[in-house]
């Protein structure tokens, strides 16, 4: 039961294109088929919860030079066991920006993602079922950095490429700049 809710939100979502609907299914048949999906513990992967964070116009996203993988991403991460994946997204952002005041722009998926995450340490590779919510901030607010972050920053959307040039990173570039139209 406690899978319920995050399936019914990934069986209302639909995929931009061939290569997000293979990580879709993917996702989905993970879920549907992994009791323990939303724990970190499970060797295999585990789901996690990601906050694209744009600013009230929608033309600035928030982004943090990860700590561990030296690349610029969205704010996010592990669901260590709560099966309410906006919440964990929602809980991340707040943790890794400082900000307090984020809400959701819909409770709906904005995009989801499955990669690798390399092994580090006693930890084996395995994969991240990424699930990603499209949030809204002030970008005047006042930002702390983690100590799972090298920076922070908001970036205009049309330099982007400047920061990451990551698949989904462009894909979820193309979804705010469509919103806007």
């Amino acid at each position: 039961m406690y899978r319920q809710p995050l399936l019914s939100k990934l069986r209302r979502y639909r995929p931009r294109d061939d290569g997000e609907h293979q990580m879709y299914l993917t996702l989905l048949r993970f879920v549907e088929t992994e009791p323990e999906c939303f724990e970190r513990s499970l060797q295999i992967g585990h789901i996690t919860g990601s906050a694209w964070i744009v600013n009230p116009g929608g033309t600035r996203v928030l982004l943090t030079h990860h700590g561990k993988l030296d690349r610029w991403l969205q704010l996010g991460g592990h669901a260590d066991g709560k099966p309410d994946i906006l919440a964990v997204a929602l809980r991340e952002a707040r943790e890794e920006s400082g900000l307090t005041e984020i809400r959701p722009v819909s409770e709906d998926i904005f995009d989801l993602d499955v990669h690798p995450i390399p092994a580090r340490g006693t930890e084996p590779r395995h994969l991240h079922y990424d699930v990603r919510f499209l949030l809204e901030a002030d970008d005047t607010a006042p930002l702390v950095i983690s100590n799972e972050s090298k920076a922070l920053a908001w970036v205009d959307l049309g330099q982007i490429g400047r920061y990451s040039t990551d698949v989904s990173i462009t894909r979820m570039t193309a979804k705010t700049l469509a919103r806007r139209r």
